[in-house]
């Protein structure tokens, strides 16, 4: 299939026609302001167009490794102040497909796949052409990967095409399938100003350029996700590149650490190739009610942090510390100091006992220096935690729209990300939101890695994980596996091989496990260093799972990861889902060798390597 002729705009400027018939207050596309268009260049990576008000939009198509990045550039070449209401990263017209594929997502429930075919979403084109039948989603606000992610797939089941999509857009985005006829229009980017309350106002002699999308097409959906997913270039730490197993204390102490309870796991940990350990949420007093000011609980630190890191560094272990660095609340003292804090409407803004420092503002980034950064220096911390747990919604004051505001403050963020990662190259950088609502490309091309889900010990992990595989290198999925004095063997090896699906993170009480429950942990710690190498740089060519209800999954789940003449593959089984039909997938694969229980009973969970 070859899509490049297919690439197109659109765009609105205020003040022109909507589009129609019945599009209006669903869609800003196709209006007067495309009509007003004509193509003036193109070539394999961009096609310009000139409109008879004195615009020129370039829509670049730049193909790099099978992958299309695509992106808009709007230059006002007139007289007058231009007020954009709506500017696609990508558009691809021409589309002959049957089916839509998007990736929902909820807390603690991220990335399931839903398959709409478009006669379900009432996409037929009308009898006569008359009328516009649209599908349009997104999200508002500054958690991208709440309700969905920023992905879309179309699918021709007659061929077996398929076209996917992956916006990189951290703030408020939409994307849409339209036809009045067909074929079909693919096209997404910024939330315009019906959905997202954008708009941008473009001097005489200025631009703008959309944030980033990449388009790949391929011959199945888990293909076309791989591509959008490789794509990605995250910036990782080089003490993190080997894969290397996190312990993360927050299940231990559930937000109380303590000096005896650190020592005693880092005791556990000593020898046992696992790298860091990482102290989570309430070192900082009640850290629920006092994020902000970020002052070390005098209570359980008396020393402060810098004795309790030189402890863990003397285990062998790099020490790793958790921040809410861009939310303040309500016991904060820097929760009054509104004038640094993002507005709306003349009224700071509130959410669920959470503000914002407003990172366009030049003093929040000093703070934040004095703050966190200092405190990452002076204690000697090489990894940080970085979480984010409310969303600012709609958007925010300070720019000509909330929604322009909101993008503003977004990049605001994702500066500070790129500051710290300048002033501290060896940091390593957790991406977290609540779980997974960061799970957005431009995000985690700043991190090392990123928590996938608040699934601490939910029945639903094996499931998540494989779905996130779908939208980031798995080499940077977090995958909580919680060990419990009371587990059983059985529920130790499905924690521990759902950490395989992604980055294996160990919390729990580890020093007061059965000793044959820790036997098994440092056995899965030696199995996952041997497919680090498969979870790095494979394909994920087979995702099989039969539960519908997360809550109460039934059946089994079976991911096949290859990489050349070897793979991993990965079964769970859930309720009623004994003796799942493993050689059906493997019947060309010889077992090297596995790790975990035999799959003949209900919550079961076991690892092959594999090799031609």
């Amino acid at each position: 299939m070859d899509i490049k002729k297919d690439f197109a705009i659109q765009f609105r400027v205020r003040g022109d026609s909507f589009g129609g018939p019945y599009i209006n207050g669903i869609s800003l596309a196709n209006g007067e302001s495309v009509d007003k268009c004509e193509l003036a260049y193109s070539d394999d990576e961009k096609s310009e167009y000139i409109s008879s008000d004195g615009y020129k939009i370039s829509a670049y198509h730049i193909e790099k490794n099978g992958v299309f990045e695509c992106y808009t550039v709007f230059e006002n070449n007139s007289d007058s102040v231009a007020t954009l209401e709506l500017l696609s990263s990508f558009c691809i017209n021409n589309i002959d497909a049957d089916t839509l594929h998007r990736a929902t997502s909820f807390w603690s429930a991220e990335g399931k796949l839903l398959s709409q075919k478009l006669t379900e979403l009432n996409m037929e084109p009308s009898w006569s052409g008359h009328g516009y039948r649209v599908e349009k989603f997104g999200q508002l606000g500054s958690l991208p990967v709440r309700k969905w992610f920023p992905f879309a797939a179309v699918e021709n089941s007659r061929t077996g095409e398929f076209i996917g999509v992956q916006l990189y857009c951290p703030s408020s985005w939409q994307i849409e399938l339209f036809r009045r006829k067909d074929p079909l229009t693919l096209t997404g980017g910024l939330a315009d100003f019906d959905f997202g309350h954008w708009c941008k106002n473009i001097k005489p002699g200025e631009s703008f350029t959309s944030p980033k999308a990449t388009v790949a097409i391929g011959k199945s959906l888990n293909k076309v996700c791989d591509m959008l997913v490789k794509a990605q270039n995250p910036a990782i730490s080089e003490v993190d590149s080997d894969l290397p197993v996190i312990f993360n204390e927050y299940c231990t102490s559930w937000g109380n650490p303590t000096i005896e309870s650190l020592e005693k796991t880092a005791k556990k940990l000593q020898g046992s190739k696992i790298r860091y350990l990482v102290i989570d949420s309430g070192w900082d007093k009640e850290w629920w009610n006092t994020i902000g000011d970020w002052n070390v609980s005098k209570e359980l630190f008396p020393d402060g942090l810098k004795p309790v890191n030189d402890m863990i560094k003397s285990y062998g272990l790099i020490p790793g510390i958790w921040f809410e660095m861009e939310n303040v609340a309500p016991l904060a003292d820097i929760y009054g100091k509104t004038e640094h804090l993002l507005s709306r409407d003349g009224i700071p803004l509130s959410v669920c006992g959470r503000r914002f420092l407003d990172m366009r503002d030049e003093w929040c980034v000093k703070y934040l220096d004095e703050k966190v950064l200092k405190l990452l220096k002076d204690s000697g911390y090489g990894y940080i935690k970085i979480d984010y747990n409310e969303t600012t919604g709609l958007g925010c004051d300070g720019a000509e729209s909330l929604g322009e505001g909101l993008r503003q403050y977004v990049l605001g963020c994702q500066s500070y990300f790129r500051h710290m990662h300048e002033l501290m190259p060896e940091l390593v950088i957790e991406n977290c939101a609540s779980g997974g609502h960061r799970l957005e490309a431009s995000t985690m091309e700043l991190c090392s890695m990123a928590s996938f889900s608040d699934a601490h010990e939910c029945k639903s992990i094996p499931i998540i994980a494989a779905n996130v595989q779908r939208m980031i290198k798995p080499s940077q999925s977090q995958i909580w596996a919680v060990l419990r004095k009371n587990d059983d063997l059985y529920r130790v090896y499905y924690s521990l091989t759902a950490g395989f699906l992604g980055r294996l993170c160990l919390s729990g009480e580890i020093f007061d496990i059965p000793d044959e429950n820790w036997d098994a942990a440092l056995k899965a710690v030696d199995f996952y260093e041997e497919i680090a190498p498969i979870i790095k740089d494979g394909y994920t060519s087979i995702i099989e799972c039969t539960a519908e209800d997360y809550s109460n999954p039934e059946g089994y789940q079976i991911v096949l990861r290859e990489l050349g003449d070897t793979a991993l593959m990965i079964v769970h089984t859930f309720k009623n889902g004994a003796n799942p039909p493993v050689e059906k997938y493997i019947s060309d694969w010889k077992t090297v060798c596995t790790f975990g229980s035999e799959t003949d009973s209900d919550y079961r969970g076991k690892a092959y390597i594999l090799s031609k």
